[in-house]
């Protein structure tokens, strides 16, 4: 008896033993010991590195003709959230044709997490489907599948219409996702699927699961959008195939997932609302007893980790709802090894804390007559609200439909999943059971990151190619050594926009041969000369490079067709256009007024001379030496150099000052020397050392023509000139006033079909908002569309609708 329970304890403290020695195991696996270590330590150090943005843009509509102007808004957030991005001063805007080719594009400035601007559409452009694309500078270290887009339908109504495509048979796409990721024999899994057409949109159809036997395993089709899922275990003697017929009667070729024979499959189900569970299961050999890690996060925000021993191959994890956060959040089960192996997404309704109430103090109009439009925005339990909206009033008729996206449901959905995601609000507005599970649908068929856990496990500081624009637009370009053609490290080049407002700016080359500029209010297109330092650099050549994308996503453009029977819209639209531009031509061409900090990067020089203040000397040389005491000019191998005194330090630079002329840094001393002094209005004096950016300058010497256009001064031969268009100047959104009787039977036509466009509203405290406009000559029901978000990034969106009627 005694041996027995001797055998019985030391059974105990083996199996004892074993369990801890699991649990540590798994412990230093997942950095239960050391923080530095563990997953969540990991994800923390690179998330902060590698923050997310996203961008909404609200334009004014979505169907344009040739001659029009498209107008947008843009909304920039950062992605976890949905603060709006107080630091980053541009963003880049496209338009893009189907081919994926640029026809325009712009550099906006933001302000405050927001900036708007307008592309002029030309006649150049051919009718068809095109996309407005934007992101930022630091967006293209990613994926451009988090750029934003938005499809646009333009109409070249002064050229014929390209011939309607003959239909051909319509290209049909399945495929199959495993819950968790994989299949795995013997182990029962849910089984998503999308039916989709060329454009992503989801259609109907049925398909069935067969095996090699070509016997029906489970048959299937989808609940709302080419969506829905099955449950299937894969045997070990059986291989299967899935047969697919659309709605239309045609066959889709599919490809059935890949079968593992071991592996982890995982499974999510709500437990009420208030508790997920998540059960496990796996496969792994007999005499093994492993652990697996459950770790969640919302939008890169850690919310929970969790371990577990698997017992029998399995194991069950319970997560309050109310740990997650509300939008999208990523479960990842990792093993023992620290390798993930299964990812599932949830979805959690957010609440709308943001609203908009919007309406017009009349429901129909005349021709003419002032329209009012009281804004009211609110938190959830009624209180008022501060938000920064935009308004877009235009008619709506077969051409143009009421707006699909809004700033909600693309923040909360649609920036966080991959692919195109049909009528987005639907899942955000119904709670019914089938919404509830179509929602799941979406999360099971269209997962994805915005990292690869490959980079987290490095545990190298990422490096990104671009760098977040938060002083104003970076210019960038490349120099490379005209003797070898390849980059030239540690060079200093310098850029500059010769004129009366200092825009000088100095860079020194990386390893890589990259230039950095980095400008400030670089408003409006500018002539750029950028050079080295030619009397000690001149065997470099430079390049700028183009700030815009080189990626591209591979969202698909809609189709283009225009029915026959729409002839007499199209002509209406176009003569709408025509007439804008024939007797509004100068109100298309208002901006506003540019403000920006016209301060010197030097702030106050030590000493200002105006050379009219003194006795004109027909040599600069002479000025200098007669009433400049800051100044000295000294022979230096045979050569004259100009310095500056130190005052601080009662001495002479050795090294020569940074001179300019009307913000071009000049080199050659004896050129310089040489030029007419009468030219010169003002010199100001910076008579200490100079930290500028990357760049010491011993002493600064600023002159300034009475031109501000170097006045005749030769540039340096090896000087790159070139057009530049800088940060985009806002154009004005014009709209008629018929205050009066003589302004309300102005014989000028009035056919806008856009009657009002605002980037910048803004309600205060009070919440209120009066915004007013009038309508123009054309009939037809209008509709207002309203997008906003709060300085919280509470997002909300709003529509309301009137008529118009023929009488004035």
């Amino acid at each position: 008896m005694k041996l027995t329970y001797l055998l019985f304890i030391q059974f105990r403290i083996t199996r004892m033993l074993l369990w801890w020695s699991i649990w540590l195991n798994g412990a230093f696996a997942f950095g239960q010991v050391t923080p530095q270590d563990s997953i969540p330590a990991y994800f923390t150090e690179y998330t902060r590195k590698a923050w997310q943005e996203k961008i909404f843009v609200h334009t004014d509509k979505a169907f344009y003709v040739a001659g029009e102007t498209v107008w947008f808004k843009l909304y920039h957030q950062h992605a976890s959230t949905h603060e709006p991005m107080l630091l980053t001063k541009a963003a880049y805007v496209e338009i893009m044709n189907d081919q994926q080719q640029a026809v325009l594009q712009a550099k906006i400035p933001l302000k405050d997490g927001t900036g708007n601007g307008s592309f002029i559409l030309p006649f150049t452009l051919i009718s068809g489907s095109y996309k407005l694309r934007a992101y930022t500078s630091w967006m293209k270290n990613f994926s451009p599948d988090f750029y934003f887009e938005k499809d646009l339908t333009l109409v070249n109504s002064l050229t014929v219409l390209p011939p309607t495509a003959s239909k051909a048979a319509p290209a049909y796409h399945v495929q199959f996702f495993p819950e968790g990721g994989n299949l795995v024999q013997g182990l029962r899994s849910k089984v998503a699927f999308k039916f989709s057409n060329g454009q992503g949109k989801g259609i109907d159809g049925t398909g069935a699961v067969l095996n090699q036997h070509n016997d029906t395993i489970i048959t299937f089709r989808p609940l709302k959008q080419g969506m829905g899922h099955f449950w299937f275990t894969p045997l070990s003697d059986q291989t299967y195939r899935a047969v697919v017929k659309s709605s239309d009667g045609k066959q889709i070729q599919s490809e059935f997932p890949r079968i593992f024979e071991q592996g982890y499959v995982l499974t999510l189900e709500e437990a009420g609302e208030e508790e997920l569970r998540i059960y496990v299961q796996a496969t792994v050999p007999a005499t093994a007893i492993d652990s697996v890690y459950l770790f969640s996060h919302t939008r890169q925000a850690i919310k929970t980790g969790e371990m577990q021993l698997l017992r029998d191959g399995k194991a069950t994890f319970k997560i309050a709802t109310s740990k997650l956060g509300e939008g999208i959040s990523h479960l990842t089960l990792f093993n023992s090894k620290r390798l993930p192996v299964c990812e599932r997404l949830y979805f959690k309704h957010p609440q709308q804390r943001l609203h908009i109430k919007a309406g017009t103090d009349q429901n129909q109009y005349a021709s003419r007559k002032k329209v009012i439009v009281d804004i009211l925005t609110t938190t959830q339990p009624g209180e008022p609200a501060m938000a920064d909206m935009s308004m877009s009033v235009y008619l709506l008729d077969s051409l143009q439909q009421p707006e699909q996206a809004d700033i909600f449901s693309y923040l909360w959905l649609k920036a966080d999943l991959q692919g195109n995601i049909e009528n987005p609000q639907y899942y955000l507005s119904d709670t019914s059971p089938e919404a509830t599970q179509a929602l799941d649908n979406l999360m099971l068929t269209h997962g994805w990151r915005r990292f690869r856990w490959e980079d987290i496990w490095q545990q190298k500081s990422p490096v990104f190619e671009f760098q977040p624009e938060q002083e104003g637009h970076i210019i960038s370009g490349l120099i490379t050594d005209t003797r070898s053609t390849l980059p030239a490290g540690n060079i200093t080049a310098y850029l500059s926009v010769p004129g009366k407002r200092l825009q000088v700016y100095g860079a020194s080359s990386d390893r890589h041969g990259k230039l950095r500029f980095y400008t400030k209010d670089m408003l409006g297109p500018q002539e750029l000369v950028i050079q080295t330092n030619t009397q000690k650099d001149s065997l470099y050549r430079i390049e700028i490079e183009s700030p815009f994308s080189s990626k591209f996503s591979n969202h698909p453009f809609p189709p283009f067709a225009i029915a026959s029977t729409m002839s007499g819209l199209l002509a209406d639209q176009s003569v709408s256009m025509q007439v804008q531009n024939i007797f509004s031509p100068e109100q298309r061409n208002r901006f506003r007024p540019v403000r920006m900090d016209t301060t010197v990067f030097y702030n106050t020089p030590d000493r200002t001379y105006r050379l009219d203040d003194f006795t004109r000397f027909p040599t600069i040389e002479e000025v200098v030496r007669e009433y400049m005491p800051e100044v000295a000019i000294r022979k230096r191998n045979g050569k004259r150099a100009i310095l500056v005194s130190d005052l601080a330090n009662q001495m002479i630079f050795e090294q020569e000052p940074l001179i300019l002329l009307d913000g071009l840094p000049v080199f050659n001393t004896e050129k310089f020397l040489a030029y007419d002094p009468l030219k010169i209005q003002k010199l100001e004096v910076v008579a200490r050392r100079y930290f500028w950016g990357p760049l010491i300058v011993e002493g600064i010497l600023n002159f300034s023509t009475y031109t501000h256009n170097l006045s005749g001064f030769e540039l340096d031969p090896q000087s790159v000139i070139m057009e530049y268009e800088g940060l985009q100047l806002q154009r004005e959104f014009y709209a008629p006033v018929y205050e009066n009787e003589t302004q309300h039977n102005s014989r000028l036509p009035d056919l806008r079909n856009v009657l009002f466009w605002s980037p910048e509203i803004h309600t205060d405290a009070s919440g209120k908002k009066q915004l007013s406009f009038y309508t123009s000559d054309q009939p037809g029901k209008y509709i207002g569309v309203i997008q906003g978000i709060s300085p919280t990034g509470e997002a909300a969106s709003q529509t309301f609708t009137f008529e118009v009627g023929n009488s004035q």
